[in-house]
């Protein structure tokens, strides 16, 4: 088995393990019989194609399927694909927020796969990449849907009581965003492999504007439109959101924040534009201020400074592919889509500049 397309997909959904990527099938198959409900059949792994850090994985035995996810190989930002926050996340999300995927084990060993993993229920759906399937053009209306159920369910999210889930100790969110601010400061400092002035820039502004931070609730930390699997008969549908291994308690603006950052508007300049991962340009789509305004009615949270919280994820953003170009040039990483995030670093890092210049307050 290699690449597999399901209907209306712009993208396979799976790909040959990639080289830098390979289990040990042997391993996999002894470790994880016995541990899984129906595991008699043969097995075969393939790898998804989305995602560009996290390794995941199609485990399939005979017609079941499970999905496996671990963190690349090589050294690692501390506290970065963190699989255990995702297993104990979704273990506590699942039963009561229904796009949390159902995790089955979680293991610590490093010696089995060479770093932890864990294994959770495999979902069908649409992932909506770069570009609108075919089959899926020119439907305004449902991407008006589209857009407000990504608004709503981030919401939904954010009006879950960490402490009725039992994760009312999963992060400190007394002083979350400057905290934040500090962190991305220092991994800046340890993947700059070359200078971006405007990063350094952004980093001292940031710490001189800091907002009022709101009631701190669970963050996703990575919301976006291509981390979310939506039903291919009503594409405002959302079955299930993926990448929890950053959930943590903080300000919900962030999350909204990053939901900004990867979200493009039809009137963003060229360089905005160039690193556009959602079709989102496409009529029908909210704008970024719709999200927003949409956000505020929903949750009865002000907004009012929302381009700091948005400035920050681009920033942050740009550190992240800086860490990604890192470990594609140290070869952990063989994704060839990775080359180019040189440039894409400086292309966030001046969307950045721009709103936070752009800021009346």
């Amino acid at each position: 088995m290699t690449n597999h397309t399901p209907p209306g997909w712009t993208e396979p959904e799976t790909v040959s393990v990639r080289p830098e990527a390979v289990l040990d099938h042997d391993v996999v198959q002894r470790f994880l019989r016995g541990k899984l409900p129906q595991t008699d059949g043969p097995l075969d792994i393939v790898q998804f194609a989305g995602g560009h850090a996290n390794l995941t994985y199609l485990v399939r035995f005979g017609e079941h399927e499970y999905v496996l996810r671990r963190p690349p190989s090589g050294p690692l930002a501390a506290g970065a694909y963190d699989m255990g926050r995702e297993y104990r996340v979704l273990s506590a999300l699942w039963p009561v927020f229904p796009p949390a995927s159902r995790p089955y084990l979680f293991c610590d060993d490093s010696t089995i796969l060479g770093a932890p993993f864990f294994v959770m229920e495999r979902r069908r759906g649409l992932v909506i990449h770069a570009d609108m399937p075919p089959a899926y053009l020119h439907q305004p209306e449902a991407y008006r849907r589209l857009s407000e159920a990504l608004v709503d369910t981030l919401a939904a999210l954010h009006a879950i009581d960490p402490k009725a889930v039992g994760l009312e100790t999963l992060g400190k969110p007394a002083g979350f965003v400057e905290r934040q601010v500090t962190n991305w400061l220092k991994r800046w400092e340890q993947a700059r492999i070359f200078n971006v002035p405007l990063l350094d820039e952004l980093g001292r502004w940031l710490l001189a504007n800091l907002p009022r931070s709101q009631a701190p609730t669970l963050l996703h930390n990575d919301y976006k439109l291509d981390n979310a699997m939506v039903d291919p008969h009503d594409i405002a549908h959302i079955i299930a959101l993926f990448d929890w291994d950053q959930c943590t308690l903080g300000d919900p603006l962030v999350d909204l924040g990053l939901l900004l950052n990867y979200w493009t508007d039809a009137d963003d300049t060229p360089g905005r534009q160039s690193f556009a991962q959602a079709p989102t340009t496409l009529p029908g789509f909210y704008t970024r201020a719709e999200l927003v305004e949409r956000y505020a009615q929903q949750s009865g949270r002000d907004v009012t400074a929302m381009p700091f919280y948005e400035t920050f994820a681009l920033w942050k953003t740009a550190i992240v592919v800086m860490q990604l170009f890192v470990l594609y040039t140290n070869g952990q990483l063989q994704d060839e889509r990775l080359a180019v995030f040189d440039q894409r670093v400086v292309a966030l890092a001046e969307a950045a500049h721009t709103v936070a210049h752009n800021w009346v307050r």
